[in-house]
């Protein structure tokens, strides 16, 4: 999926999303996300495989600002 014109990557894995950012052919996993921690309406679009729905890029956007806060 596409956020503010970067690639990203997600991968559930258990109770948690992986989120990772394409650069050229490799990913740089950024950071692991708690499902439980997301809200609803994102959780229900990522299990529908809906990357385009609102709430799901809402609650990405939230991650990636963190990372990019942390320095990532």
């Amino acid at each position: 999926m596409t956020i503010d014109s970067e690639d990203y990557v997600l991968r559930p894995d258990g109770d948690s999303l992986k989120v990772g950012r394409r650069m050229g052919g490799d990913t740089a996993w950024l950071d692991d996300v708690e499902l439980a921690t997301l809200p609803a309406d994102a959780r229900i679009a990522l299990e529908r495989g809906n990357t385009s729905d609102a709430a799901l890029l809402l609650a990405l956007r939230g991650v990636v600002a963190a990372e990019v806060q942390r320095g990532g």
